[in-house]
């Protein structure tokens, strides 16, 4: 029984020191009192005693003195892990070592500080910058018809373009002692979200000079001359940027740019000078039908050595700004993509222009890449998501008046369980990319997180297509049904175009994620490739049997919690959020035991695993998206409906973080490291489901009534363009409902029940007040709300000479007041 005690006691003791990751003197000093212990109770002799100290001791000696350890131990793993690690391309290494890691670092090494994510402040607006979402984003709106703008003049009108420049709307990013607005990542958002749920095209327009291009890499890099030169013009709208990188032969692979820059002299302004001569071909670079100064990369060679450097003659990727109007430069053709706004092509054969024109001057030629991937943080983690933010509210109002209005067999179609499939999915993701939203913008104003904006473009971008395609069936005809009061087709052509920018989706999903959260967000993977790097053996063998010890803790923490259904997990709150931190942390630390045991197994293979490595992208990233679930709720009211909306974001998250894992598992090439992942992460099985009817019918209803979360989650909407605007128009009924429903709801259910005479409604109203069945007030708001009611669930037609082009042959009124002409009930 004593033996018995002891093994007992051993066990847990030594699973308690590994959950807790005790570190490597612990260990020994345990050992070593286990032994003493066996001795004392008798249940070794002192044969086996001095054995097994011999042993202890020499191992101790070993492991904890540290010179000796890594002459033995460590010195052979050194050189072998130098002979396979993989090799990183100079574009790789900037590409990883640009930006900084962030929250997501925390999700990622298995332990997260919840306090950091508790403390974290979101960015406030300003009041100016509340009065520019008020007032300028305002006007603006109401400056621009998306139909025409779509369909009729495949541009803004000259005076929202006016007011674009006069306001400063294309210097947001640019501070103030330049001139600019100087307005926070949070603001910019907001700034975008609002003129997206308006007109792409116009969203579009002001968020590319705010994002990666001419005006960012100037602030950032550029010399006091070139400040000087180009950014009040910027500010004030006489310049309009663009930015070209993309081009026929170089996609999101970089490095394939065949665009070249050749260093030697030639003339420029009558004077010999230093200069590049540069022939390039880009395609899909937005503003460049209007641009008038054009930041561009290319590679650049110096093969004689004119920039001081005789040794070196490839400098790689350079950015240099130059004027639309430079000799050689050709403005191309337009580009139509799914929205009208400006983007088409660049070329250029044997331009010269001086080495000062390079970004930041000579002293930043080959630095390019570097600069551009420090930068893309404004595209990714701003202004793409704003998009897929302006999406999630404009279907989450809409498609809840909608299917509150419109009824099909006698009842609001939002009542019908085939459709609250998908409204209560367009609530879910609605809330998720609010959170998001404004978590990641608020990052980016504190640092620039280079992953967390890499998974804010990707998974915002994919939920703006499915909350897109789910509003499109829920309002089916009204929908597919372009023209004037159609507020979703614009946003269905468009959104391939979030998908494919700024570093495809496929590429985001597949590469980078995962690719560069691993090594810039682990705790040892970089630091040790860096030491191997530096030949640092000391600091190698610090990192290694650290690593080694993390990731004995994190496998054994992430079994008990799985085995105890997460309830050893910390929660840095009490009541409802509480189990879904405690499965959070649980997925962590099961993370990161799976990508220790994955890249230790698979090495640099795993470089050529896209699914493996998208798989782990997806878990870390969904850790990340409820993460900002949790915190948004948290900094919110906590009202009943805010919770039901939280839980639906909240259980698909953990959904799709076990269903990653799963298929990870399934999937792993090695059979042994399979059974021991699966063991770990789902002792007792997956026990994750997706989100339950109940919770998906609750944010359902809630869609469809008013409520706080209703206007929490579509505050950026803009809602005043009149009852002749699509949105206005549904805004309108929205309003004139909260008076006469109950009026119309009575109407209706008599006219059900065959009580009322008469073929059309007025009929049947009159004799409702005739008979004394309704007042005169109640007939009145009845007729009122069934007008309305009628508008939300028109669509247009048109003349075949418009449709041909004629664009004068009908007026908007014509058009408008058509689908009220065709009623005859």
């Amino acid at each position: 029984m004593t033996a018995l005690v002891t093994t007992l006691v051993a066990v847990l003791a030594a699973w308690a020191l590994a959950f807790a990751g005790a570190p490597l003197l612990v260990w020994t000093a345990a050992i070593g009192v286990l032994l003493l212990a066996l001795k004392g109770l008798g249940l070794i002799g002192t044969t086996a005693f001095a054995i097994a100290g011999t042993v202890f001791v020499t191992l101790a000696l070993l492991l904890n003195l540290r010179p000796l350890r890594r002459a033995v131990l460590t010195a052979p793993i050194f050189g072998v892990f130098k002979k396979v690690l993989p090799e990183m391309s100079s574009t790789e290494r900037e590409a990883l070592e640009a930006g900084d890691t962030w929250w997501e670092a925390e999700m990622f090494r298995g332990r997260p500080d919840w306090n950091k994510l508790i403390d974290f402040k979101y960015t406030a607006l300003t009041p100016e910058e509340q009065s520019f979402l008020d007032n300028e984003c305002e006007e603006l709106c109401k400056l621009c018809d998306d139909w025409k703008i779509e369909f009729e003049q495949k541009d803004l009108p000259p005076e929202a373009w006016a007011y674009i420049r006069e306001k400063k709307f294309l210097a947001m990013l640019i501070k103030k002692e330049y001139g600019g607005l100087g307005f926070s990542a949070n603001a910019q958002s907001a700034v975008v979200t609002k003129l997206a749920t308006k007109s792409i095209t116009m969203a579009v327009t002001v968020m590319v000079p705010n994002s990666l291009g001419p005006g960012e890499l100037l602030m950032h890099y550029g010399t006091d001359q070139q400040k000087k030169q180009w950014l009040p013009g910027l500010v004030d709208g006489s310049e309009l940027p663009c930015f070209g990188l993309t081009g026929p032969e170089v996609g999101s692979d970089a490095t394939a740019m065949p665009d070249l820059g050749v260093v030697g002299y030639g003339e420029h302004e009558g004077k010999k000078v230093l200069g590049i001569t540069l022939n390039f071909s880009k395609r899909y670079i937005t503003l460049a039908p209007v641009a008038t100064v054009v930041g561009l990369a290319f590679k650049l060679r110096d093969p004689d050595g004119l920039l001081g450097d005789k040794s070196k003659s490839e400098y790689g990727i350079t950015c240099a700004l130059v004027p639309a109007k430079h000799p050689g430069v050709q403005i191309g053709r337009r580009h139509y993509p799914g929205a009208a706004f400006m983007n088409g092509t660049i070329h250029g054969k044997d331009v010269f222009i001086p080495v000062d024109w390079i970004i930041g001057g000579p002293a930043m030629a080959g630095k390019g890449w570097r600069m551009l991937v420090e930068c893309l943080s404004a595209g990714r983690g701003i202004s793409l998501p704003a998009l897929g933010t302006a999406a999630g509210q404009t279907a989450y109002r809409m498609t809840g008046a909608y299917g509150r209005f419109r009824r099909q067999f006698k009842v609001s179609i939002g009542k019908f369980e085939g459709v609250q499939e998908a409204t209560g999915r367009i609530g879910g993701y609605a809330y998720t990319l609010e959170a998001m939203r404004v978590m990641t913008a608020s990052a980016v104003d504190h640092c620039a997180p280079s992953v967390v904006t890499a998974i804010a473009k990707y998974h915002m971008t994919e939920l703006m297509r499915k909350i897109v395609t789910d509003g499109m069936d829920v309002m089916a005809g009204k929908a597919i049904q372009q023209g004037p009061r159609n507020f979703m087709a614009t946003a269905y052509k468009a959104t391939p175009v979030a998908i494919t920018v700024e570093g495809a989706n496929i590429l985001t999903r597949n590469l980078m994620i995962f690719g560069q959260g691993a090594i810039r967000c682990h705790e040892y993977v970089f630091p040790e490739m860096e030491a191997a790097r530096e030949n640092d053996l000391p600091a190698f063998d610090k990192l290694l049997f650290g690593h080694i010890g993390f990731s004995v803790n994190r496998a054994v923490r992430a079994f008990t919690l799985g085995l105890t259904g997460a309830r050893l997990a910390r929660s840095p709150v009490d009541g409802e959020m509480a189990p879904y931190f405690r499965d959070m942390e649980r997925f962590s630390a099961a993370l990161a035991f799976c990508s220790d045991l994955t890249m230790g197994v698979l090495g640099g293979k795993l470089k050529f695993l896209e699914r493996l490595s998208a798989r782990l992208g997806d878990v870390l990233s969904q850790l990340y998206i409820a993460s900002c679930v949790a915190k948004y709720y948290l900094e919110g009211p906590k009202t009943e409906a805010e919770l039901a909306h939280a839980r639906w974001a909240l259980d698909h998250c953990l959904y799709e973080i076990a269903n990653a894992f799963d298929g990870f598992i399934r999937n792993f090439p090695v059979a042994w490291a399979r059974g021991v992942m699966r063991l770990v992460v789902f002792p007792l099985g997956n026990r994750f489901k997706p989100v339950s009817d109940r919770v998906n019918a609750r944010v359902a209803d809630l869609i469809l009534e008013p409520n706080d979360v209703r206007e929490r989650l579509s505050w950026l909407v803009f809602v005043n363009g009149g009852e002749h605007d699509p949105v206005g128009r549904m805004e309108h009924a929205w309003k004139v409902s909260q008076d006469c429903e109950e009026a119309y709801l009575k109407f209706f259910k008599l006219a059900n029940k065959g009580e009322l005479a008469g073929d059309t409604v007025a009929d049947r109203l009159r004799d409702a007040v005739t008979r004394g069945l309704m007042t005169r007030e109640e007939a009145d708001q009845a007729d009122t709300y069934d007008k309305v009611r009628y508008e939300v669930i028109s669509t247009d037609d048109f003349s075949k000479e418009y449709i041909a082009g004629n664009y004068d042959a009908e007026r908007a009124e014509v058009i408008e007041m058509a689908a009220v002409r065709a009623r005859v009930a």
